[in-house]
């Protein structure tokens, strides 16, 4: 397995992402997309981790260098973000292009070419592309993220949905809407969620919320990916 940051295109200017590949070099294509922390050093090994598992995975910066410590720092950044959406649609097409040109394979049956595993602010940027950009994506996976505001009927993904028993960003109530959404859009869909969690509880590097149930999570994860992009 090989990380790097690289830099690519993104229809005329340049971004950079965290690019891990396994020793194969080649590999089902994943685009990780990370929390309003930044491309902070967990969401790098996430893409390590993938690379070990033998997908090609690639995470963009979405802020840009931009890295926040403080929740209120990553509020910041966020709501700055928000007000970026073409922008940020357009750098997660060119990592998708990017994986397609650099060794990510696609699942034989044709339902789609890659997978997100997207974290709490990039759950809602995969949830989103995964409708925008249907014909491409096969696979999401999110980690503490609801989007029920979404119309899901034009999306072709299946898609794995972690959440903690206590979150105080995402409710019960916003968790059923989401799963209610995915129903009605006719979408596959599982929901799990981890008793005594809370939010962050998959990020090792927060020590009020890493959880031993991440393992299982990512366990989860692996063989949905595993399911879903090797068809």
């Amino acid at each position: 397995m090989t990380g790097r940051m690289i830099e690519f295109d993104t229809e005329g200017a340049l971004a950079t992402g965290y690019l891990a590949t396994p020793d194969a070099a080649t590999g089902p294509g994943v685009v990780v997309l990370h929390a309003w922390w930044g491309l902070t050093e967990p969401f790098r090994q996430v893409c390590d981790r993938l690379a070990e598992a033998g997908f090609v995975a690639l995470a963009p910066d979405l802020y840009r260098g931009e890295t926040a410590i403080t929740v209120e720092e990553a509020e910041a950044l966020g709501t700055a973000l928000d007000g970026e959406l073409e922008r940020v649609r357009g750098d997660i097409r060119g990592a998708l292009r990017f994986l397609r040109q650099n060794g990510a394979t696609s699942p034989a049956d044709g339902r789609g070419a890659f997978g997100f595993v997207a974290f709490s602010l990039g759950g809602a940027y995969a949830l989103d592309m995964s409708v925008n950009l249907a014909e491409e994506i096969a696979a999401v996976v999110t980690f503490y993220t609801t989007y029920p505001g979404l119309d899901y009927r034009r999306a072709k993904a299946t898609y794995l949905c972690h959440f903690a028993e206590d979150d105080p960003y995402e409710s019960a109530e916003s968790v059923a809407a989401m799963e209610q959404a995915l129903r009605t859009g006719e979408k596959q869909a599982i929901f799990y969620t981890y008793p005594g969690t809370t939010h962050w509880f998959f990020e090792a590097n927060r020590p009020d919320a890493y959880e031993a149930a991440a393992a299982l999570a990512w366990e989860r994860t692996i063989a949905f990916l595993n399911a879903e992009l090797r068809r």
